[in-house]
């Protein structure tokens, strides 16, 4: 039994129609995600399934008897109580149940008649029972573990939530849903609050996690591994994928080509028919066939191409080459109050480096940024740039820097005053920006939109050296990842903060870890340096730091892990292009069989969720689910459909696993 239908659904919000009779179920243990740029209506399609707001037309049918649990992006609910009581008294009914005992145990004790004595005490027990029943099922161990994970410590338990900062609310927000053990869990950016050690911890929690889950995430990485089904919100409409993030773009890719190619047949064809008409409109003999052909073209509709999303669309212009080092930290020592963040760190930023900076939230990762950008001052050393440094800085509270009462294109003109307004509006443009859209103000805009501003200022004059914190809050996965795809291209250096894996490890060249007031440099992205850790026997979370900080010296033995090239230079050319050959060969052999399974179980895929289409059409027909005889075969089929896709997905994720792992032992 479906836990959520969602039958024709529309929607309108301010003349702009969000949603045209969608239709979608979701299924117990379905991993579903949420896809669609900034404003097209994934948060409003959770709310819609919690209740909170309501279609204009169509039906949301909701499982009686299921527990759903979302959390927003944005938490407005006011949190009382004691941090882990809190947690514990979430459970549905929890906190019904300790106001009854205590009203039915202060009756109790004012009650004359044996009546009422033995009817309170009956209940009493049997509220008893019910608590005991429900902390067996949700003990506090559990909730102190998810705390744990999330980055709390055993001294804030007892620390009032109210009293938090706005996102450890959050987090303690996300363990209360985490904590209910739902049926269906809807998270809408969970992560954007995160640090990295809290961000994995979640995804092995939600790895194990056996309910339903509908998530919106910008994190590629984070969205592959979590999910497999994508629910996207196109131009055309809403439509539904089987597989994961990556397997999506795959698939909407292959339409688009289909698309394309089947326009072009048909305006060749519209084109013979109009050259057949012509050249033979004016003779009798071909008259005939002259006007078939006209009503044909007549009757010709053209295919409709591809549309193409509204998506930003920037590349980062070349900067001027900035001297050999670019930052350099000397014995620097920061602190607030009696608690030091970090000591005597000696660390040098080469140009062309581009470092990821790690660690628990409050170890001081924005602390050091801002000190880089100039907005602070270490307590002792100092920290000095190199010749020809120019700094661009996206600080986390980039929101706070905007004026509000300034228009969308002078916040971007001021900062390049000698440009053209054609030149600024280009840029607006494309951070999608345009028409009217440049003269809003900053003060009704999103945050997303405001994210997008301080990108376009930043991009308009990038300097040499860009300091980043958190940049892809705010922002789509399709926004993410064209920001990724420009930093990828960015020739200068860059130092950032970000909780979103798939930005370091498509980024990073080095990891500055911030633990326990040390600070650990490694060569490489955020995988290879997990791995790393795993490797050496030490968790991320339980790492023993004995070195020094890491100096120059240091960073040689990190570097002996880094892979070695290796080579005879003297083999003789012959030889070399013998071996060469034999290798492409030994390679084409071994990854033949892999891709080939991979394409055949792709083409069985498509199969399945182009036919698990046209049931999900048929049933949002209500004439067709009332009828038992039509709806119960249909829904038969749709589950078996189900099935075999989840083992097809399974199969076909051990496929790429062994495809990645044949290709790395091979050396491709």
């Amino acid at each position: 039994m479906s836990l959520v239908t969602v039958l024709k659904v529309s929607l309108t919000f301010i003349e702009r129609q969000i949603y045209d009779e969608i239709g979608f179920q979701v299924e117990p243990g379905n991993r579903i995600g949420l896809v669609g740029p900034n404003g097209s209506g994934k948060t409003t399609l959770l709310r819609l399934i919690m209740g909170e707001i309501s279609p204009d037309s169509g039906e949301v049918r909701v499982l009686k008897g299921i527990r759903i649990c979302y959390l927003p992006q944005d938490v407005q609910e006011s949190l009382s109580g004691p941090l882990l009581q809190f947690v514990l008294d979430s459970v549905p009914g929890m906190v019904e149940l300790k106001n009854e005992l205590i009203n039915v145990d202060e009756s109790l004790k004012a009650a004359d008649h044996k009546e009422e004595q033995l009817r309170l005490s009956k209940r009493l027990a049997e509220i008893h029972q019910q608590i005991n029943h429900s902390e067996s099922e949700f003990p506090n161990h559990d909730a102190e573990k998810i705390l744990l994970g999330l980055g709390f410590d055993t001294s804030d338990f007892e620390r009032p939530v109210s009293s938090l900062s706005g996102g450890f609310r959050m987090r303690a927000a996300l363990a209360s849903r985490l904590f209910q053990k739902p049926d269906l869990l809807l998270l809408d950016e969970p992560t954007n609050h995160l640090d990295i050690p809290s961000v994995r911890w979640l995804e092995q929690f939600l790895h194990d996690f056996k309910g339903a889950m509908i998530l919106v995430s910008h994190d590629r990485d984070f969205l592959n591994r979590q999910i497999r089904r994508i629910i996207s919100f196109e131009p055309e409409g809403m439509r539904s994928y089987s597989g994961n993030y990556d397997f999506y773009l795959k698939a909407r890719e292959e339409e688009k080509k289909a698309l394309e190619a089947k326009a072009r047949h048909r305006e060749q064809k519209v084109k013979e028919a109009e050259r057949f008409i012509e050249r033979f409109r004016s003779k009798a003999s071909k008259a005939r066939q002259a006007q078939s052909k006209i009503k044909l073209v007549r009757k010709m509709d053209m295919v409709q191409t591809h549309r193409k999303e509204k998506t930003i669309r920037f590349s980062f212009p070349e900067v001027s080459r900035s001297g050999r080092d670019v930052v350099s930290f000397e014995t620097m020592s920061k602190g607030f109050g009696e608690g030091p963040l970090y000591r005597d760190v000696n660390l040098t930023v080469r140009r062309g480096e581009k470092i990821a900076i790690i660690g628990p939230n409050g170890c001081g990762k924005t602390t050091l940024l801002r000190m880089v950008a100039g907005e602070m001052e270490p307590d002792e050393g100092k920290i000095s740039l190199g010749y020809g440094v120019s700094i661009g800085y996206f600080a986390q509270h980039h929101s706070e820097m905007l004026m509000p009462q300034k228009t969308v294109i002078d916040e971007v003109y001021q900062v390049v005053p000698h440009e053209t307004v054609g030149f600024v509006r280009g840029v607006c443009s494309a951070f999608l920006f345009r028409g009217e859209d440049v003269d809003k103000v900053i003060g009704v805009l999103s945050g997303g939109e405001r994210a997008r501003v301080s990108l376009a200022k930043l991009l308009v004059k990038p300097g040499n050296m860009m300091v980043m914190d958190e940049p892809t809050n705010h922002l789509d996965i399709s926004s993410s990842e064209t920001l990724i795809d420009a930093l990828e291209k960015y020739n200068g250096t860059l130092l950032f903060v970000s909780h979103n894996q798939s930005f370091i490890n498509r980024l990073a060249t080095k990891i500055w870890d911030i633990r326990e007031r040390e600070l650990i440099e490694y060569p490489g992205n955020l995988d290879e340096y997990y791995d790393h850790l795993e490797r050496v026997n030490i968790g991320p979370d339980t790492i023993e730091r004995k070195k020094k900080n890491v100096s120059q010296k240091g960073m040689t033995k990190n570097h002996d892990l880094l892979p070695k090239k290796s080579g005879n230079s003297r083999q003789s050319r012959k030889e070399q292009k013998r071996e060469q050959a034999e290798k492409r060969r030994l390679i084409h052999d071994t990854l033949k069989p892999i891709l080939t399974g991979l394409e055949d179980i792709e083409q069985r895929i498509a199969g399945l969720e182009s036919r698990q289409k046209e049931i999900e059409k048929m049933l949002a027909d209500p004439e067709i689910f009332r009828d038992k005889d039509r709806s119960v075969p249909l829904l038969n089929e749709y589950n078996h459909i189900r099935k075999e896709l989840d083992q097809l997905l399974s199969d076909w994720e051990k496929r790429q696993g062994e495809l990645e792992s044949t290709k790395k032992d091979l050396g491709v």
